[in-house]
């Protein structure tokens, strides 16, 4: 597939960020981001998109990994996905529950 993330890690160099960085209150979320991008890229090394530790937030937000992917696929960086995710939630979670999902 063909991609515009020029802008995605490079796993094989360095690991995605942490589980404990946040975008938009969401725990995980960057993580989840870099893994994809990376993915998308064939750079994604040892770490795996859609994993065990990404079923919890897949959940808690309805967003398909399939979804997030074809997003991430279009190039757009993490705050026009994040927007993206707050739009097309099926599960639209209150800034209290962001907060408290981990």
């Amino acid at each position: 597939m063909a991609t515009k993330l020029d802008h995605a890690p490079n796993l094989t160099q360095r690991p995605p960020r942490s589980p404990r960085v946040r975008l938009g209150g969401f725990a995980v979320l960057p993580r989840i981001l870099d893994k994809g991008g990376a993915d998308l890229t064939g750079t994604a090394g040892e770490f795996k998109y859609n994993n065990p530790g990404d079923y919890h937030w897949f959940r808690f937000t309805g967003i398909t990994a399939e979804a997030l992917k074809a997003e991430l696929a279009t190039g757009k960086g993490d705050g026009e996905t994040l927007a993206w995710i707050q739009e097309n939630a099926p599960n639209k979670r209150t800034p209290r529950e962001i907060q408290q999902e981990e």
